[in-house]
């Protein structure tokens, strides 16, 4: 079994699929923290996201470990991450490692779940069940809001709404790829559903569909 799952940042794709996994016995793969490893890498050599070369360089040495660093998770990292994402040949060099964990998961396991922006419309497209995980910018700033302030990290409101706003136009006006929900996807829209509520529906959606 193939599931994949895509929506834009903040949405609840990210929790909503680790918890299918789980109840599911499925492997789980978070796409976007691939684009994060490669632009927190570019980061790090002092490089541009927008940088084609250094981009697609990045991609080529990543390993199993750059997907566990805590620094993934930054706000700056994922700003970068985006502008990766972008770059249509840093998407062709991970497409392959994408595919290859959804077609042949690791672990004794039924199958797998993606999570990402292009999964069901690009990635695996032959998916036995696709979803696309929204909810309005307001409500999806609203949460990463109060992330990190909950981390620790000093930001205003109204600063999260405008990159929210900003990733989003970048992700669905992007040439590679462009975050769009597959013609044959199940809309899920989690803006007034608590992360119960929404896994509920999603599950009863994936039990349906099965039968």
């Amino acid at each position: 079994m193939i599931v994949a799952i895509d929506g834009p940042a903040a949405a609840g794709k990210g929790t909503l699929s680790r918890l299918l996994a789980e109840e599911m016995n499925l492997a789980w793969l978070e796409t976007g923290s691939l684009y994060r490893a490669v632009a927190l890498r570019v980061l790090r050599d002092g490089s541009d996201p927008g940088d084609s070369r250094a981009a697609v360089g990045a991609a080529g040495h990543l390993d199993a470990g750059d997907l566990s660093d805590p620094e993934l998770r930054r706000e700056d990292v994922g700003q970068a991450a985006s502008r990766v994402a972008a770059i249509s040949e840093v998407r062709a060099a991970l497409i392959g490692f994408q595919r290859r964990f959804a077609h042949r998961p690791p672990g004794k396991v039924r199958g797998a779940v993606l999570d990402g922006r292009d999964i069901g419309t690009v990635v695996c497209p032959d998916a036995d069940h696709k979803i696309f995980v929204t909810a309005t910018p307001e409500a999806r700033a609203r949460r990463r809001f109060l992330q990190l302030r909950e981390s620790g990290t000093p930001v205003d409101e109204r600063q999260v709404l405008a990159a929210t706003v900003e990733r989003d136009a970048r992700d669905t006006e992007r040439s590679a790829s462009p975050l769009t929900p597959a013609e044959d996807a199940h809309l899920l829209d989690t803006t007034n559903l608590s992360i119960d509520a929404a896994f509920a529906t999603l599950t009863a959606y994936i039990s349906g569909s099965s039968d």
